[in-house]
């Protein structure tokens, strides 16, 4: 006998077919996972701090629900006495209807209905024997009851009184309150989750309509047994032929909503080894919520770039690290969801390395890197004029003598002998010999965009960039780039480098951004297909993002969290180690950066022959700087040729040439700033 499936609800199907009988079946994909063994003695009772530990958290608890139930026991007690009168009235209901034979009405009303006047003068007669009985009953309770309730109130101590009011009461108001209105409300609230089966998740599946259990072929069935996997719970989903890992990310809604849970306790990922098969991971909470805490790095102890970085936890509150030597490391997300703050984690990890050259550059120019200052060989906040320079100049000086060193270390590398440099790259032992004179480096380049869109040094700076982000790597040279607008600017070549720079990073890492197409401008081109996709993050979720790229793995991190006050605490700490192990180097030592030193009020008076007029305009004062001075202004541009003669006092007026009415300045008022500085000394 065949049993019918047509109409099952869940399927055991060949993935092939029978092989031949005079064939050997061969056996591919055999995948082995060790069993878990739980420990003997849990982890609360191993060890006296464990177990003191155990003990503070069952005392706090105990403590807490004690004083939650102390504070509201005049309502417990108000509560308790009114069911208590309505539980007496509900007892006293049924002993009623219990003397009244209620329950024999029915009989006679059907010995009424078929006129069967025997039957009901027999049922009649017991039951008049029946109550005559029961009030004797009755009579009997209610004369025990007025005694003992004469005896409590005259004869019994008070303790007895009190003892049996408080067994009572409780009893009577028991019967009497409505079921789910409890008198006492719990002092803790265990978290609701959802605990699943195979037939739940066939459920959502079928209702996000990715496969139907009555056509053939179209069933939903499992590559794994459910299984607890951290705080959640995660089973292999084989979808049915013809579908993919896109169809259930584009219903993951339609999944968490057939699961009953949030979206944000969904995760799906790929499975490697079928596009039709996926990995479902549904948390019992929403993980994102819960932050990651403070950074590790508050110990203030010394780190070593050739370990990977803690960064934070991961959705199932695993430990996420990060290993930045080797990689470059890009971070985007739209404002004010902590990218920031992640770039900055990195960099203060390797702060505390005090054998990693740190250049800091920040393109918004706000207080969140300056403090680097401590440390950093090189670094430049925002892109107006300050009393160090031009920003826009030293962020170019420093790529100029990134790109002359990385060129430099691949040749010297190659000519270390194998005992020195076996694999023809960087060692430990060759960046911490100061002899060899290439330590490990750290480029931070916040806002990385605000430097493709500067006019003519843009050419130059994208040029740079791209060339580092490719080649500078595997020199030992890192590149960490955050970004709140990964899609670009503009047109043409600075453009064209903006996007190959961008898709040169080879570690990514993600938080909120407004859309998957952003998300996956970020995560890298296919992220979104694999079930990646940052827009979904919640607005509340600060410092959580995506991490495409540093392993195998594609997380969802939280963060560790380091502000302002501990990013000063970290710095200050690595300034000390640095200072200790002599590695402090650059501007944070004190060196001013190798710029020829100019003065501009008598380079334009030197250059104003060429004039022939009182005023002259920017472009034109540019041009004839850059010509007759290439040492100090090549690649001077009108914006900060305006910018030094403003800080030295010189007026932009409106000069007009050909035609044509422009900013620039008076050959006037340079002189006259030249005299002021005289006078000033």
């Amino acid at each position: 006998m065949t049993a019918d499936t047509s109409h099952a609800t869940s399927f055991e199907v060949d993935l092939d077919e029978e092989p031949e009988p005079t064939r050997e079946p061969v056996y591919v994909d055999i995948t082995t996972r060790d069993h878990e063994r739980r420990p003997v003695i849990p982890a609360a009772l191993r060890g006296t701090s464990n177990m003191k530990a155990a003990a503070r958290r069952a005392a706090g608890r105990a403590g807490h629900t004690l004083a939650y139930h102390v504070v509201r026991l005049p309502r417990y007690v108000v509560l308790a006495a009114f069911w208590a009168v309505v539980g007496a009235g509900r007892l006293a209901g049924r002993q009623v209807r219990w003397w009244w034979v209620a329950e024999q009405s029915t009989l006679r009303q059907e010995a009424a209905t078929r006129n069967d006047p025997a039957t009901w003068l027999a049922l009649h007669r017991e039951a008049r024997a029946t109550r005559l009985w029961r009030a004797t009953v009755l009579g009997a309770e209610l004369l025990g009851i007025i005694v003992v309730g004469l005896v409590l109130a005259l004869v019994a101590p008070g303790w007895v009184q009190v003892l049996t009011m408080a067994v009572t009461v409780p009893l009577l108001a028991r019967v009497g309150r409505p079921v789910g209105r409890p008198i006492m409300s719990a002092a803790v609230v265990t978290p609701r989750f959802r605990k699943l089966t195979a037939d739940i998740v066939l459920r959502a599946y079928y209702a996000a309509r990715l496969g139907d259990p009555v056509k053939p072929g179209q069933e939903i069935t499992f590559g794994s047994t459910m299984a607890r996997d951290g705080n959640g719970s995660r089973v292999v989903v084989d979808l049915p032929y013809g579908r993919g890992l896109d169809d259930a990310v584009k219903a993951r809604g339609a999944i968490a909503s057939g699961l009953d849970v949030a979206v944000s306790q969904v995760f799906i990922t790929r499975d490697p080894t079928s596009h039709r098969r996926h990995v479902l991971w549904v948390a019992d909470v929403d993980p994102l919520a819960v932050p990651a805490g403070r950074t590790p790095l508050l110990r203030l102890r010394q780190t070593d770039i050739w370990e990977p970085a803690p960064f934070g936890l991961d959705e199932r509150g695993g430990k996420v690290l990060l290993g930045l030597l080797w990689n470059s490391v890009m971070i985007g997300a739209i404002p004010r969801q902590g990218k920031t703050f992640s770039a900055r984690a990195l960099a203060l990890y390797a702060a505390l390395d005090p054998y990693v050259q740190l250049t800091v550059f920040d393109g918004k120019g706000s207080p969140d890197w300056r403090k680097f200052a401590l440390v950093a060989d090189r670094c430049g906040f925002g892109l107006a004029m300050t009393r160090d320079g031009d920003p826009v100049e030293l962020f170019l000086e420093a790529l100029r003598e990134i790109k002359a060193d990385v060129q430099d270390r691949y040749q010297r590398l190659s000519e270390l002998p194998a005992s020195v440099c076996p694999e023809g790259k960087l060692t430990r032992e060759i960046a911490r010999d100061p002899k060899y004179r290439m330590p490990v480096r750290l480029v931070v380049i916040d806002e990385f965009q605000e430097y493709f869109d500067l006019g003519e040094p843009s050419k130059e700076i994208a040029s740079l960039l791209v060339f580092l982000v490719k080649v500078a790597p595997a020199a030992g040279v890192i590149v960490l780039g955050a970004t709140q607008k990964p899609s670009g600017i503009g047109t043409g070549a600075v453009a064209q480098q903006f996007t190959a720079f961008r898709d040169n990073f080879a570690v990514r890492f993600s938080l909120r951004t407004g859309s998957w197409q952003v998300s996956d401008l970020v995560l890298g081109s296919g992220a979104y297909s694999e079930g990646y996709d940052s827009s979904t993050l919640l607005p509340a979720y600060k410092g959580v993002g995506i991490l495409r790229g540093a392993t195998d793995a594609t997380p969802t991190v939280r963060t560790y969290l380091a502000d302002q006050e501990d990013a000063e605490r970290i710095l200050t700490a690595a300034r000390a180690l640095r200072e200790r192990a002599g590695t402090l180097t650059g501007e944070a030592a004190g060196e001013s950066a190798a710029r020829q030193a100019r003065d501009v009020l008598a380079d334009v008076v030197k250059v104003w022959s060429h004039v022939g007029r009182p005023g002259v305009q920017w472009p034109a004062l540019a041009e004839l700087l850059a010509a007759h001075l290439p040492e100090g202004y090549a690649g001077a541009t009108p914006e900060s040729v305006s910018a030094l003669l403003r800080a030295e006092g010189v007026t932009s007026v409106d000069v007009k040439a050909s035609g044509v009415v422009l900013k620039g300045c008076k050959l006037a008022d340079v002189e006259t700033a030249i005299h002021r500085r005289q006078l000033t000394g």
